[in-house]
């Protein structure tokens, strides 16, 4: 070992380069992933709160507006078809109100140093 040449030397730094350039890659793929998953839960716990309010007002307004009107069915019927509304007016907005904010948010997260 004490003979060795300067290619010798060379191919072994550039090994050992490579090796150390390999890891750091790697980890930073982890620490991004990891970011990335941990964003996610954050906004799918926050989603099933959301969505728990958004259920127990909805059936508290339903029997509201049924007992306005005189029979319980009406006010499920109407709130159905304020979701029904509400449910089309995402599906035609849906590239500009989920697809690019998501799709933006992730590239945002992957190319975050």
């Amino acid at each position: 070992m004490e003979n060795e040449t300067p290619i010798e030397k060379l191919i072994e730094k550039a090994e050992a380069y490579t090796k150390t350039t390999f890891e750091l890659c790697k980890y930073n793929t982890i620490y991004k992933s990891a970011d990335i998953i941990s964003s996610f839960a954050v906004r799918i716990t926050l989603s099933a709160v959301f969505l728990l309010f958004l259920l127990f007002v909805s059936i508290g307004l339903s029997l509201w507006i049924g007992d306005c009107l005189g029979a319980t069915f009406y006010g499920f019927f109407i709130i159905a078809l304020c979701y029904l509304f509400f449910a089309l007016v995402i599906y035609i907005f849906k590239n500009e109100w989920i697809k690019k904010p998501l799709s933006n948010l992730i590239i945002n997260r992957m190319v975050k140093d």
